[in-house]
């Protein structure tokens, strides 16, 4: 396998479709001992129109998210109308009929929660016909709204959920919760939803447009919370499209952790910022983060992955990058045996070349799976159909879940969701 590439720091740079840290416990839902199998298992329901965009599990029920209508069982049989969100029994894919909630708008991230429920963060209004938006707390047991949990984003959209010990971390485009001030990012009652007055972090300078936050992602010891999207300042200081919150203590403070590595404009002028998904490592000793870009060759880090470990430093630079070589990468999952990646990508390894296989790149469809000490790509190569990409990657306890826009996963009929599971 060849030799990991180190970044020049002159090369230091990166791309966003406009739509929308001592070590932890390793988290028990994605400590892997090994890579998944290529073949995704039969038995995962199909969602027949639009997108998944998320993926939660929660106890023995798996809940997706996303902006479609319709959904049939793995075997085939009724046509169930499902606006936006749904929900399956693990293992058999069996359809919950109790679970249908109605919301007004796209689904775009799922957490658990405690005592069987979901929290959901979206483009929506309302929560079966209750004036809630954009984000909610759900029963997974029949889909209905957790009166206690209040809070309301107001005049936007939450992109991502994440919650931990009592905390709820809230990322997207808005400019209060409850009322309380908050620009793209909040920390709220897990239980109630109000507004936590000890996490105010600053976001400002967007590259363009409002300040939104495209994606974030919480160490599993809770301790440290990484952020990117469209800001160029935290806090009055410098930290350019990304930045690590240090929430180890009551008051959440921003890290000395900064970058460069992501200035260079190597993104469409209509694209607000060119980082995706990021996700940390069973251990918590380091994160992945994964980028888009524009039409046109670019030096940098657009269309890429790369792994940072997470420390305290100034001034920081990828361990390593693995560029695609031109094709967008949305998502990722990292559990203790790979970094799995999915999106528009043809292929991995491809860092000389640029809408072709360049020397050294390998041909990974829409998903693939790197080594995490090295970067380069593993054997690992189901395939599929491109679409747009692959929007959701969650790693469980037995397995992966992958939710995209099309129909073919792995050379099989899977509508527009599947799941690999582990390998005997």
């Amino acid at each position: 396998m060849p030799r990991s590439r180190r970044v020049p720091a002159a090369l230091l740079a990166a791309l966003l479709l406009p739509t929308v840290l001592s070590a932890p416990p390793a988290r028990a839902a994605d400590r892997h001992p090994s890579v998944v199998s290529g073949r995704p298992a039969p038995w995962t329901p199909h969602v027949l129109d639009g997108t998944v965009r998320a993926i939660a599990e929660v106890g023995g029920t798996v809940v997706v998210g996303g902006d479609f209508s319709r959904v049939t069982a793995a075997d085939g049989g009724a046509t169930l109308r499902r606006d936006n969100l749904f929900a399956f029994e693990r293992g058999t894919g069996r359809i919950s009929s109790a679970f249908a909630p109605g919301l007004d708008g796209e689904v775009l991230s799922l957490a658990p929660g405690p005592d069987g429920t979901v929290y959901v963060g979206g483009r929506f209004r309302a929560v079966d016909g209750e004036r809630q938006s954009g984000i909610t707390r759900l029963s997974v047991a029949d889909g209905a709204r957790i009166p206690e949990f209040t809070a309301t984003l107001d005049g936007g959209w939450a992109g991502r959920v994440v919650e931990h010990a009592g905390r709820l971390y809230v990322g997207g485009r808005f400019s209060s919760v409850n009322g309380v001030r908050r620009t793209a990012v909040a920390r709220l009652d897990a239980g109630t939803g109000a507004v936590d007055p000890d996490f105010d972090i600053t976001l400002s300078h967007a590259r363009s447009g409002p300040v939104r936050l495209q994606d974030l992602a919480l160490s599993p010891d809770g301790r440290r919370l990484v952020v990117n999207g469209t800001f160029t300042v935290a806090d009055g200081r410098r930290r350019y499209q990304i930045a690590v919150i240090d929430t180890s203590d009551r008051v959440a403070r921003l890290s000395p952790w900064s970058t460069e590595a992501f200035t260079a404009a190597c993104d469409h002028p209509d694209m607000h910022t060119y980082l995706r998904q990021m996700d940390f490592a069973p251990d918590g000793s380091y994160f992945v983060v994964v980028t888009t870009g524009g039409p046109d060759p670019a030096r940098g880090l657009c269309k890429t992955a790369t792994r940072w470990e997470a420390t305290d430093r100034p001034d920081a630079r990828p361990t390593w990058a693995n560029h695609t070589g031109g094709d967008s990468l949305y998502s990722v999952a990292v559990t203790g045996a790979a970094v799995y990646v999915g999106g528009h990508q043809r292929w991995l390894n491809n860092e000389h070349a640029h809408k072709e296989q360049g020397p050294g790149a390998v041909e990974r469809r829409g998903i693939g799976a790197l080594d995490p000490v090295t970067g380069r790509a593993l054997p690992w190569n189901p395939g599929r159909v491109r679409g747009i990409g692959v929007e959701a990657l969650t790693a469980t306890a037995d397995g992966l879940y992958v939710g995209s826009d099309t129909e073919d996963l792995a050379g099989e009929y899977r509508g527009r969701l599947g799941m690999f599971p582990l390998a005997p």
